[in-house]
């Protein structure tokens, strides 16, 4: 059976996206980072974008469903 994975690129609403597609097929987040995760003195991110999604993965059936706040 085949199966797909899209990759949505949301601008800055991934999270409230996400709740609802949570609410709507079930299930709990495989993966959920933000950009201030990855912040690090080698690698600084800007104030205003550290609480963006920078990846997030809601698995729906076999199939997973990926977005960022990043387009």
């Amino acid at each position: 059976m085949a199966l797909i994975n899209p990759h949505i690129n949301f601008n800055g609403n991934t999270e409230e996206a996400f709740t609802f597609y949570k609410s709507v097929f079930g299930g709990d987040f495989a993966k959920f980072i933000r950009f201030k995760d990855l912040d690090t003195t080698e690698f600084s991110i800007a104030d205003k974008e550290l609480n963006k999604i920078m990846h997030i993965a809601l698995p729906i059936g076999k199939n997973m469903l990926l977005g960022n706040d990043a387009p």
